[in-house]
């Protein structure tokens, strides 16, 4: 198992503190530093700017959004970077969600299965710089067939570091993790729990059937986040996260149209989730919080005490789970790394 430190979107602000504890991962053995974008604060250059500060530790985002840049844009950023870092970078890829595709980027966003699949192509096929790039889907089109008429294929002016640089998938619906094991390197789950492990393995496993190469399996990585706030008090630590899960089951999508929704739904929580997700968008987010139950925080992330932590740790570790994203201040990582890399 690895262990991997996950900086998340910024607030107001850069989180304070980021870069010391970047490096204090760094040096208890963590194996990947990542970053996130939502609608405000960026992935890359955060990824950019920590990591010139670091020598062997992998960076990953975790996720660019793909409605963000084209995928010219994001393999560009992902060459640059890769050279930059002397081969660490690590490219998680996300659809994110149509609120934010359509509302903020001012991209359609019906069909992210198949757009997701051309995206991922043409950032390989830029990578790999094989050939000049000529591809023509039902979502890019390059060279672009409208404009003036001037466009021709073109093929990247520098060299990848790397001809194929990992490419991860945010995923949480099963078509989309299954495709993540067809055509990515590594799956990025969010809200994963123990008690799903079966469900996702099978997702995978009809992704890497699909991929036709009987040793990928052996090579795919599963990089979670996994939520642990150690204390006394098993629900005084719950009452840290669950305004975290009140968020992103009530409020990170419209109505019906809510991943994080559908993840607690298939989880055997979908009473919970409608009650959450009514009083978040009725503006009552402190009681969306506390109308989550312990035993829903307990199956996503680990609260309580240290013993009681390092025991519910074991049924993690027997999961499809490759690496932990941890998050927390820099005094805080020394425990996480003794508790789960020994």
């Amino acid at each position: 198992m690895k262990l991997g430190y996950n900086t998340g979107y910024w607030g107001s602000g850069p989180p304070n503190g980021a870069l010391e504890s970047i490096v204090e991962a760094e040096r208890l053995g963590f194996s990947s530093v990542w970053t996130a974008e939502a609608y405000g604060s960026d992935a890359i250059t955060p990824l950019a700017w920590w990591g010139s500060h670091t020598s062997t530790i992998q960076l990953g985002t975790a996720i660019v959004q793909m409605g963000a840049r084209t995928p010219a844009a994001t393999a560009m950023a992902a060459m640059t970077l890769d050279h930059l870092s002397e081969g660490r970078f690590i490219l998680g890829l996300g659809a994110s969600g149509p609120q934010v595709v359509e509302g903020w980027y001012g991209q359609e966003y019906p069909k992210p299965l198949a757009r997701t699949r051309e995206y991922v192509e043409i950032v390989r096929q830029i990578i790999r710089r094989e050939a000049p790039v000529d591809f023509h889907g039902e979502f890019y089109d390059m060279p672009n067939k409208g404009g003036t008429g001037l466009g021709k294929p073109l093929k990247s002016t520098i060299h990848p570091r790397r001809k194929e640089i990992p490419i991860y998938l945010g995923a949480e619906g099963p078509k989309n993790v299954a495709l993540s094991a067809e055509i990515c390197d590594g799956w990025l789950p969010l809200f994963f729990s123990p008690k799903e492990d079966a469900f996702y393995r099978a997702c995978l496993q009809e992704g890497f059937d699909k991929a036709g190469d009987p040793t990928k399996k052996d090579r795919f990585e599963v990089a979670a986040t996994l939520m642990m706030i150690p204390g006394d008090d098993p629900e005084k630590c719950a009452d840290m996260v669950r305004p975290f899960l009140a968020l992103y089951a009530g409020g990170m999508g419209a109505r019906g149209a809510n991943f994080h929704f559908e993840v607690f739904a298939r989880m055997g929580y979908e009473d919970v989730a409608l009650k959450v997700q009514d009083l978040y968008l009725a503006g009552k987010k402190q009681e969306a919080a506390a109308a989550i139950p312990l035993k829903m925080v307990e199956d996503v992330a680990l609260v309580g005490p240290p013993d009681k932590i390092r025991a519910e740790l074991d049924q993690w570790r027997d999961t499809c789970l490759t690496t932990f994203l941890v998050s927390g201040p820099k005094q805080i990582l020394g425990s996480y790394a003794e508790l789960i890399l020994g």
